[in-house]
Protein backbone atom coordinates (compact mmCIF):
# COMPACT_ATOMS: atom_id res chain seq x y z
CA UNK A 1 0.00 0.00 0.00
CA UNK A 2 1.48 3.59 -0.89
CA UNK A 3 -0.27 5.41 0.74
CA UNK A 4 -1.02 9.70 -0.03
CA UNK A 5 2.01 12.55 0.98
CA UNK A 6 -1.39 13.87 2.67
CA UNK A 7 -1.99 10.65 4.80
CA UNK A 8 2.20 10.53 5.85
CA UNK A 9 2.23 14.49 6.46
CA UNK A 10 -0.57 13.18 8.93
CA UNK A 11 1.05 10.49 10.51
CA UNK A 12 4.61 11.30 10.30
CA UNK A 13 3.44 14.30 12.07
CA UNK A 14 1.51 13.11 14.35
CA UNK A 15 4.93 10.88 15.17
CA UNK A 16 7.25 14.33 15.66
CA UNK A 17 4.67 15.93 17.92
CA UNK A 18 4.38 12.77 20.00
CA UNK A 19 8.14 11.73 20.42
CA UNK A 20 9.10 12.31 23.72
CA UNK A 21 11.00 9.39 25.62
CA UNK A 22 14.23 9.17 23.72
CA UNK A 23 15.20 6.98 20.92
CA UNK A 24 13.34 3.55 22.16
CA UNK A 25 9.91 5.12 22.99
CA UNK A 26 10.11 7.09 19.60
CA UNK A 27 10.99 3.43 17.74
CA UNK A 28 7.99 1.92 19.63
CA UNK A 29 5.49 4.63 18.63
CA UNK A 30 7.01 4.33 14.84
CA UNK A 31 6.48 0.57 15.04
CA UNK A 32 3.06 1.43 16.70
CA UNK A 33 1.57 3.68 13.74
CA UNK A 34 3.60 2.12 10.82
CA UNK A 35 3.19 -1.65 10.87
CA UNK A 36 0.58 -2.34 13.70
CA UNK A 37 -2.11 0.58 13.15
CA UNK A 38 -1.89 0.36 9.17
CA UNK A 39 -0.49 -1.96 6.57
CA UNK A 40 2.54 0.66 5.51
CA UNK A 41 5.84 -1.64 6.43
CA UNK A 42 5.92 -5.20 7.15
CA UNK A 43 7.86 -6.26 10.67
CA UNK A 44 10.86 -7.66 8.77
CA UNK A 45 11.00 -4.24 6.76
CA UNK A 46 11.09 -2.16 9.51
CA UNK A 47 13.49 -4.18 11.30
CA UNK A 48 16.10 -4.23 8.52
CA UNK A 49 15.87 -0.22 8.64
CA UNK A 50 16.11 -0.46 12.45
CA UNK A 51 19.46 -2.70 12.36
CA UNK A 52 20.73 -0.25 9.16
CA UNK A 53 20.19 2.65 10.88
CA UNK A 54 21.94 1.33 14.41
CA UNK A 55 24.89 1.20 12.16
CA UNK A 56 24.76 4.69 10.69
CA UNK A 57 25.70 7.66 12.46
CA UNK A 58 23.77 9.67 13.54
CA UNK A 59 20.10 9.58 15.25
CA UNK A 60 18.69 6.53 14.52
CA UNK A 61 14.72 7.43 14.81
CA UNK A 62 15.09 9.85 12.78
CA UNK A 63 16.71 8.11 10.41
CA UNK A 64 13.90 4.91 10.78
CA UNK A 65 11.56 7.80 10.11
CA UNK A 66 13.57 8.74 6.57
CA UNK A 67 13.51 5.36 5.78
CA UNK A 68 10.23 4.48 6.41
CA UNK A 69 9.34 7.21 4.26
CA UNK A 70 12.07 6.80 2.00
CA UNK A 71 10.98 3.51 1.18
CA UNK A 72 7.08 4.78 1.06
CA UNK A 73 7.49 7.53 -1.00
CA UNK A 74 10.66 7.91 -2.21
CA UNK A 75 13.28 10.73 -1.86
CA UNK A 76 9.85 12.77 -1.35
CA UNK A 77 8.67 10.45 1.28
CA UNK A 78 11.66 10.53 2.95
CA UNK A 79 11.91 14.19 3.27
CA UNK A 80 8.35 14.61 4.74
CA UNK A 81 8.67 12.05 7.16
CA UNK A 82 12.57 13.45 8.18
CA UNK A 83 11.71 17.08 8.57
CA UNK A 84 8.19 16.12 10.63
CA UNK A 85 10.44 14.23 12.79
CA UNK A 86 12.32 17.26 13.70
CA UNK A 87 10.91 20.26 13.02
CA UNK A 88 8.49 20.16 16.24
CA UNK A 89 10.89 19.55 18.56
CA UNK A 90 13.28 22.44 16.71
CA UNK A 91 10.55 24.62 16.92
CA UNK A 92 10.02 24.07 21.22
CA UNK A 93 13.58 24.30 21.66
CA UNK A 94 14.14 28.17 19.95
CA UNK A 95 11.26 29.11 22.59
CA UNK A 96 13.14 27.34 25.14
CA UNK A 97 16.31 29.42 24.19
CA UNK A 98 14.42 32.30 24.20
CA UNK A 99 12.73 31.61 27.72
CA UNK A 100 16.58 30.29 29.18
CA UNK A 101 18.56 33.53 28.07
CA UNK A 102 15.92 35.54 29.68
CA UNK A 103 14.93 33.94 33.18
CA UNK A 104 17.89 31.19 33.31
CA UNK A 105 19.65 33.37 35.90
CA UNK A 106 17.32 33.78 38.61
CA UNK A 107 17.38 31.84 41.66
CA UNK A 108 14.22 30.47 41.55
CA UNK A 109 14.54 29.11 37.73
CA UNK A 110 17.67 27.57 38.80
CA UNK A 111 16.34 25.50 41.85
CA UNK A 112 14.18 24.37 39.33
CA UNK A 113 16.68 22.99 36.65
CA UNK A 114 18.76 21.58 40.03
CA UNK A 115 15.67 19.46 39.81
CA UNK A 116 15.86 18.48 35.86
CA UNK A 117 19.39 17.76 36.41
CA UNK A 118 18.80 15.48 38.60
CA UNK A 119 16.32 13.72 36.95
CA UNK A 120 18.76 13.78 33.78
CA UNK A 121 21.24 12.09 36.08
CA UNK A 122 18.48 8.86 36.74
CA UNK A 123 17.51 9.26 32.80
CA UNK A 124 21.13 8.40 31.80
CA UNK A 125 21.46 5.90 34.24
CA UNK A 126 18.45 3.95 32.52
CA UNK A 127 19.43 4.09 28.85
CA UNK A 128 22.73 2.84 30.08
CA UNK A 129 21.26 -0.16 31.79
CA UNK A 130 18.80 -0.91 29.12
CA UNK A 131 21.69 -0.24 26.48
CA UNK A 132 24.07 -2.69 28.49
CA UNK A 133 21.24 -5.26 28.40
CA UNK A 134 21.01 -5.70 24.78
CA UNK A 135 24.80 -5.12 24.15
CA UNK A 136 26.69 -6.52 26.89
CA UNK A 137 26.23 -10.67 25.69
CA UNK A 138 29.63 -11.82 26.22
CA UNK A 139 33.23 -11.32 27.77
CA UNK A 140 34.02 -9.64 24.73
CA UNK A 141 31.56 -7.09 24.85
CA UNK A 142 32.21 -6.49 28.57
CA UNK A 143 36.35 -5.89 28.19
CA UNK A 144 34.93 -3.21 25.41
CA UNK A 145 32.49 -1.86 27.36
CA UNK A 146 35.17 -1.36 29.98
CA UNK A 147 37.80 0.29 27.94
CA UNK A 148 35.49 2.45 25.98
CA UNK A 149 35.09 4.22 29.44
CA UNK A 150 38.82 3.93 30.57
CA UNK A 151 39.82 5.46 27.32
CA UNK A 152 37.48 8.60 27.39
CA UNK A 153 37.12 9.04 31.43
CA UNK A 154 41.26 8.80 32.13
CA UNK A 155 43.40 8.71 29.05
CA UNK A 156 40.75 11.61 27.32
CA UNK A 157 41.49 9.84 23.90
CA UNK A 158 39.13 11.68 20.81
CA UNK A 159 35.94 10.15 20.76
CA UNK A 160 35.94 9.74 17.11
CA UNK A 161 39.08 7.38 17.75
CA UNK A 162 37.13 5.24 19.88
CA UNK A 163 34.57 4.37 17.86
CA UNK A 164 36.98 3.82 15.01
CA UNK A 165 39.05 1.74 17.10
CA UNK A 166 36.23 -0.07 18.01
CA UNK A 167 34.87 -0.56 14.60
CA UNK A 168 38.29 -1.65 13.11
CA UNK A 169 38.26 -4.41 16.19
CA UNK A 170 35.01 -5.90 15.57
CA UNK A 171 35.17 -5.78 11.30
CA UNK A 172 39.07 -8.00 12.11
CA UNK A 173 37.98 -10.44 14.36
CA UNK A 174 34.26 -11.38 13.30
CA UNK A 175 34.14 -14.86 11.45
CA UNK A 176 33.16 -15.05 8.08
CA UNK A 177 30.35 -16.53 6.89
CA UNK A 178 28.25 -16.88 3.66
CA UNK A 179 26.92 -14.01 1.66
CA UNK A 180 23.88 -14.88 -0.36
CA UNK A 181 23.34 -13.49 -4.09
CA UNK A 182 22.18 -10.11 -3.99
CA UNK A 183 20.40 -8.07 -6.89
CA UNK A 184 22.61 -5.11 -8.51
CA UNK A 185 22.32 -1.95 -7.07
CA UNK A 186 22.56 1.13 -9.82
CA UNK A 187 25.99 2.62 -8.86
CA UNK A 188 25.24 5.84 -10.92
CA UNK A 189 22.43 6.71 -8.76
CA UNK A 190 24.81 6.29 -5.50
CA UNK A 191 27.10 8.60 -6.81
CA UNK A 192 24.37 11.22 -7.75
CA UNK A 193 22.67 10.66 -4.34
CA UNK A 194 26.51 11.54 -2.50
CA UNK A 195 27.47 14.46 -4.91
CA UNK A 196 23.92 15.76 -4.36
CA UNK A 197 23.53 15.38 -0.89
CA UNK A 198 26.85 16.11 0.24
CA UNK A 199 27.12 19.61 -1.37
CA UNK A 200 23.94 20.44 0.59
CA UNK A 201 25.31 19.81 3.10
CA UNK A 202 29.04 20.87 2.96
CA UNK A 203 28.91 23.89 0.70
CA UNK A 204 26.57 26.48 3.30
CA UNK A 205 29.32 25.73 5.47
CA UNK A 206 32.19 26.34 3.04
CA UNK A 207 30.24 30.05 2.23
CA UNK A 208 30.09 30.61 6.01
CA UNK A 209 34.30 30.19 6.28
CA UNK A 210 35.16 32.10 3.26
CA UNK A 211 32.90 35.46 4.00
CA UNK A 212 34.27 35.05 7.43
CA UNK A 213 31.52 34.20 9.23
CA UNK A 214 33.64 33.11 12.02
CA UNK A 215 31.44 31.74 14.99
CA UNK A 216 28.32 30.50 12.88
CA UNK A 217 31.40 28.63 10.74
CA UNK A 218 33.24 26.94 13.61
CA UNK A 219 29.60 26.12 15.03
CA UNK A 220 28.56 24.33 11.84
CA UNK A 221 32.37 22.69 10.78
CA UNK A 222 31.83 21.11 14.64
CA UNK A 223 28.10 19.86 14.27
CA UNK A 224 29.09 18.54 10.83
CA UNK A 225 32.05 16.42 12.43
CA UNK A 226 30.07 15.53 15.30
CA UNK A 227 27.27 14.06 12.73
CA UNK A 228 30.07 11.88 11.31
CA UNK A 229 30.67 10.76 14.54
CA UNK A 230 27.64 9.92 16.24
CA UNK A 231 27.18 6.18 16.44
CA UNK A 232 25.53 5.12 19.92
CA UNK A 233 22.76 7.63 19.84
CA UNK A 234 22.78 11.54 21.51
CA UNK A 235 24.21 10.11 24.96
CA UNK A 236 26.68 8.55 23.77
CA UNK A 237 28.27 11.62 22.16
CA UNK A 238 27.40 13.79 24.66
CA UNK A 239 30.53 13.91 26.53
CA UNK A 240 33.16 14.14 23.66
CA UNK A 241 30.63 17.45 22.54
CA UNK A 242 30.56 18.64 26.12
CA UNK A 243 34.61 18.57 26.36
CA UNK A 244 34.44 20.24 23.31
CA UNK A 245 32.43 22.97 23.99
CA UNK A 246 33.23 24.03 27.12
CA UNK A 247 36.60 23.10 27.42
CA UNK A 248 38.08 23.77 24.03
CA UNK A 249 35.98 26.65 22.31
CA UNK A 250 34.21 27.98 26.03
CA UNK A 251 31.09 28.97 24.28
CA UNK A 252 28.96 28.22 27.08
CA UNK A 253 29.90 26.82 30.56
CA UNK A 254 29.41 22.55 32.26
CA UNK A 255 26.25 23.98 33.97
CA UNK A 256 24.82 25.55 31.06
CA UNK A 257 25.82 22.49 28.90
CA UNK A 258 23.79 20.16 31.51
CA UNK A 259 20.91 22.45 31.73
CA UNK A 260 20.80 22.31 27.93
CA UNK A 261 20.57 18.62 27.88
CA UNK A 262 17.66 18.80 30.75
CA UNK A 263 15.74 20.91 28.52
CA UNK A 264 16.30 18.82 25.44
CA UNK A 265 14.77 15.81 27.19
CA UNK A 266 11.39 18.24 27.76
CA UNK A 267 11.15 18.19 23.76
CA UNK A 268 10.09 15.85 21.07
CA UNK A 269 11.88 14.80 18.54
CA UNK A 270 15.91 13.40 18.87
CA UNK A 271 18.07 14.06 21.89
CA UNK A 272 20.78 15.37 19.73
CA UNK A 273 18.44 18.84 19.31
CA UNK A 274 20.90 20.02 22.44
CA UNK A 275 23.03 20.69 19.61
CA UNK A 276 20.56 23.30 18.84
CA UNK A 277 19.89 24.72 21.47
CA UNK A 278 24.29 24.74 22.62
CA UNK A 279 24.20 27.17 19.24
CA UNK A 280 21.64 29.31 19.97
CA UNK A 281 22.65 30.23 23.19
CA UNK A 282 25.95 30.35 22.04
CA UNK A 283 24.28 33.12 19.41
CA UNK A 284 22.77 34.68 22.04
CA UNK A 285 25.76 35.12 24.50
CA UNK A 286 27.81 36.58 21.54
CA UNK A 287 25.45 38.60 19.29
CA UNK A 288 21.45 38.55 20.55
CA UNK A 289 18.78 36.88 18.88
CA UNK A 290 19.39 37.68 15.26
CA UNK A 291 22.89 35.67 15.60
CA UNK A 292 20.89 32.92 18.08
CA UNK A 293 18.61 32.29 15.17
CA UNK A 294 21.13 32.12 12.85
CA UNK A 295 23.21 29.98 14.59
CA UNK A 296 19.99 27.64 15.56
CA UNK A 297 19.86 27.54 11.24
CA UNK A 298 23.27 26.12 11.45
CA UNK A 299 23.15 23.69 13.65
CA UNK A 300 19.87 22.09 12.38
CA UNK A 301 21.60 22.06 8.85
CA UNK A 302 24.88 20.44 10.09
CA UNK A 303 23.09 18.05 12.21
CA UNK A 304 20.22 16.79 10.10
CA UNK A 305 21.03 17.28 6.82
CA UNK A 306 23.61 14.76 6.80
CA UNK A 307 21.36 12.17 8.19
CA UNK A 308 19.36 12.35 4.68
CA UNK A 309 23.06 12.19 3.31
CA UNK A 310 23.13 8.48 4.81
CA UNK A 311 20.34 7.07 4.33
CA UNK A 312 19.50 8.07 0.91
CA UNK A 313 22.91 6.58 0.40
CA UNK A 314 22.17 3.58 2.20
CA UNK A 315 18.88 2.56 1.99
CA UNK A 316 19.30 0.96 -1.40
CA UNK A 317 22.05 -1.13 -0.28
CA UNK A 318 20.08 -2.60 2.89
CA UNK A 319 19.81 -6.05 1.83
CA UNK A 320 23.46 -5.88 1.26
CA UNK A 321 24.70 -4.38 4.33
CA UNK A 322 22.29 -6.51 6.58
CA UNK A 323 23.61 -9.46 5.21
CA UNK A 324 27.76 -9.06 5.87
CA UNK A 325 28.96 -10.60 8.36
CA UNK A 326 31.71 -8.42 9.28
CA UNK A 327 29.51 -5.17 9.14
CA UNK A 328 27.42 -6.41 11.53
CA UNK A 329 30.52 -7.80 14.38
CA UNK A 330 31.27 -3.72 13.38
CA UNK A 331 28.56 -2.68 14.58
CA UNK A 332 28.51 -4.97 17.91
CA UNK A 333 31.50 -3.68 18.95
CA UNK A 334 30.55 -0.08 18.24
CA UNK A 335 27.26 -0.75 20.56
CA UNK A 336 29.37 -2.50 23.21
CA UNK A 337 32.04 0.49 23.54
CA UNK A 338 29.11 2.94 23.24
CA UNK A 339 27.96 1.34 26.96
CA UNK A 340 31.82 2.20 28.36
CA UNK A 341 31.17 6.04 26.88
CA UNK A 342 27.72 6.44 28.41
CA UNK A 343 29.39 5.22 31.40
CA UNK A 344 31.61 7.85 31.47
CA UNK A 345 28.86 10.16 30.55
CA UNK A 346 26.70 9.46 33.55
CA UNK A 347 29.70 9.90 36.24
CA UNK A 348 30.74 13.14 33.96
CA UNK A 349 27.01 14.49 34.62
CA UNK A 350 26.60 13.16 38.38
CA UNK A 351 29.91 14.65 39.60
CA UNK A 352 28.79 18.44 38.22
CA UNK A 353 25.52 17.99 39.56
CA UNK A 354 26.43 16.58 42.77
CA UNK A 355 29.41 18.80 43.59
CA UNK A 356 30.15 22.80 43.03
CA UNK A 357 33.59 22.19 42.54
CA UNK A 358 35.15 19.63 40.49
CA UNK A 359 38.78 19.22 39.99
CA UNK A 360 41.45 17.11 38.00
CA UNK A 361 43.68 14.76 39.23
CA UNK A 362 46.34 13.59 37.30
CA UNK A 363 48.50 10.18 37.92
CA UNK A 364 51.12 9.54 35.05
CA UNK A 365 49.24 9.13 31.58
CA UNK A 366 45.61 9.26 33.53
CA UNK A 367 43.60 12.20 34.08
CA UNK A 368 40.18 12.27 35.32
CA UNK A 369 37.88 14.46 37.20
CA UNK A 370 37.50 14.23 41.34
CA UNK A 371 35.32 15.97 43.01
CA UNK A 372 36.01 18.49 46.26
CA UNK A 373 33.63 16.55 48.66
CA UNK A 374 33.62 19.64 51.41
CA UNK A 375 31.37 21.25 48.37
CA UNK A 376 28.85 18.00 48.70
CA UNK A 377 25.43 19.72 47.56
CA UNK A 378 23.03 17.25 49.95
CA UNK A 379 19.90 18.70 48.15
CA UNK A 380 20.73 17.80 44.54
CA UNK A 381 21.65 14.04 46.28
CA UNK A 382 17.95 13.97 47.50
CA UNK A 383 16.57 15.03 44.24
CA UNK A 384 18.59 12.39 42.51
CA UNK A 385 17.18 9.60 45.20
CA UNK A 386 13.53 11.61 44.42
CA UNK A 387 13.97 10.87 40.76
CA UNK A 388 15.25 7.69 40.71
CA UNK A 389 12.56 6.35 42.92
CA UNK A 390 10.01 7.99 40.95
CA UNK A 391 11.29 6.37 37.48
CA UNK A 392 12.84 2.88 39.01
CA UNK A 393 10.11 2.35 42.00
CA UNK A 394 6.97 3.44 40.80
CA UNK A 395 7.61 3.00 36.75
CA UNK A 396 6.45 6.53 36.13
CA UNK A 397 7.84 8.40 32.17
CA UNK A 398 9.90 10.63 31.72
CA UNK A 399 7.96 13.70 30.75
CA UNK A 400 6.01 14.19 34.05
CA UNK A 401 9.18 13.13 36.00
CA UNK A 402 11.17 16.07 34.35
CA UNK A 403 7.77 18.16 35.40
CA UNK A 404 7.78 16.70 39.14
CA UNK A 405 11.79 17.24 39.71
CA UNK A 406 10.87 20.82 38.11
CA UNK A 407 8.09 21.17 40.36
CA UNK A 408 10.11 19.87 43.58
CA UNK A 409 12.87 22.18 43.35
CA UNK A 410 10.81 25.36 42.90
CA UNK A 411 9.12 24.40 46.34
CA UNK A 412 12.27 23.95 48.11
CA UNK A 413 13.50 26.95 47.03
CA UNK A 414 10.34 29.04 47.91
CA UNK A 415 10.17 26.83 51.43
Amino acid sequence: MTPSYSDMARVFGHIGVMSFGGPAAQIALMHKELVEDRPWLDEQTYLRALSLCMLLPGPEAMQLATYSGWKLRGVGGGLLAGGLFVLPGAFVIAILVGLYAQFGDLPLVQSMFLGIKAAVIVIVLQALRNLSRKALKGRSSWILAGLGFLAIFALNLPFPLIIAAAAIWGYATAQPGETPPLSQVDTGATLRTALIWGGLWLLPLVALTLTEQTLLADLGWFFAKLAVVTFGGAYAVLAYMTQTIVDQYGWIGTDQMIDALGLAETTPGPLILVTQFVAMLTGQLQGGATLAIAAGIVALWATFVPCFLWIFLAAPYLDHISARPRLAAALQAITATVVGIILNLSVWFALHVLFADVGQSTWGVLSFPMPDWSTIDVTAGIFCLVAAVWIWGFKRGLGETLILMAALGAAVHLL
